[in-house]
């Protein structure tokens, strides 16, 4: 995450902030186009080092305003979920995942 400063210049996304998750071991990088957040990429250092560099997406995110709620939306399908609660980070953002059709992860995710 050190070259993020250098690097979010090449694809015109702006860093937004950066996070260590409450396990204390998870980097999270935020970058964004401009002010907006419509569109949003997360970094991620220190999740596992045992994904292979190529191949199938581990995950993706989509944001919720009321996470509550989808939660339990989700929990009333029949859904696999990774997560049995919600996740609070030390900034107020809170998330959880589900298996998605090919196995990859889906976050909800609310500021």
């Amino acid at each position: 995450m050190s070259k993020i400063s250098k690097d979010r210049h090449h694809v015109g996304l702006t860093l937004k902030g950066t996070l260590l998750h409450t396990n204390g071991i998870i980097r999270l990088a935020f970058l964004g186009f401009n002010e907006s957040d419509e569109t949003e990429l997360e970094l991620i250092q220190g999740y596992n080092d045992q994904l292979p560099a190529e191949g199938k997406v581990h995950h993706f995110a989509v944001t919720v305003d009321y996470i509550e709620e989808e939660f339990k939306r989700i929990q009333s399908l029949d859904v696999e979920l990774v997560d049995q609660e919600i996740t609070s980070l030390p900034n107020g953002h809170r998330y959880f995942f589900v298996y998605g059709l090919e196995g990859e992860w889906v976050e909800f995710f609310q500021r």
